[in-house]
């Protein structure tokens, strides 16, 4: 099957998307205990979203590395997660979607979100040819995500410390099936226009 250079791929159900996030387990546990993010998560930061399971595995080391040991697959609002699609500026610049460097860079500042759009990932977090969104947070955005659009909160490190022991031990086809089945996300043209050259 043809994949695009673009895609979003995720978990999702007609009401709900799950993004996955990896922290620290002072941050991550009351977050599972309380679905909801505990006081010593920072708001004041940019928070980063992932849709692929894949991709936050390459990034957070399959929770091994210091400060992402607790993997989260949070589940949200499709309308909040397309909320901030339409509300997000490339996190680069691209001379096919901007007229010029300044205006992008004006529309980035007054953005409560942004997009990059990074390789996706094999089960040996090798990149391929093509790529899958990471949604960045702030401001508004982040209170939104926060305090309305949260469902639920899972702790799926287990899942993932099971999915890297079967991959390091060739055990493809078993890693796969636990795997979260994710599939192109239907987006309209119009959601992701300003976001895809």
């Amino acid at each position: 099957m043809h994949e695009p250079q673009r895609r979003i791929r995720a978990l999702y159900t007609a009401s709900t998307i799950t993004v996955y996030q990896a922290y620290a387990p002072e941050i991550g546990l009351p977050a599972v205990r309380h679905d909801r993010f505990p006081a010593g998560w920072k708001r004041d930061r940019m928070t980063w979203i992932k849709p692929s399971f894949l991709w936050m595995m390459y990034r957070c080391g399959w929770g091994t590395k210091p400060g992402q040991e607790t993997v989260l697959a949070v589940e949200i609002a499709r309308d909040g997660f397309e909320w901030a699609l339409r509300n997000a500026c490339l996190s680069s610049y691209d001379r096919g979607l901007h007229p010029d460097r300044s205006t992008w860079q004006r529309r980035l500042k007054r953005s409560p979100a942004r997009v990059q759009w990074d390789p996706e990932r094999d089960l040996h977090l090798r990149p391929l040819p093509y790529r899958s969104l990471q949604l960045g947070l702030s401001g508004e955005a982040v209170e939104r995500y926060a305090d309305e659009w949260t469902i639920s909160i899972r702790d799926v490190t287990p899942l993932a410390h099971e999915i890297h022991a079967l991959v390091d031990s060739g055990d493809l086809d078993s890693a796969t099936r636990l795997r979260p089945e994710e599939l192109p996300y239907p987006a309209e043209d119009a959601l992701l226009a300003h976001l895809c050259s």
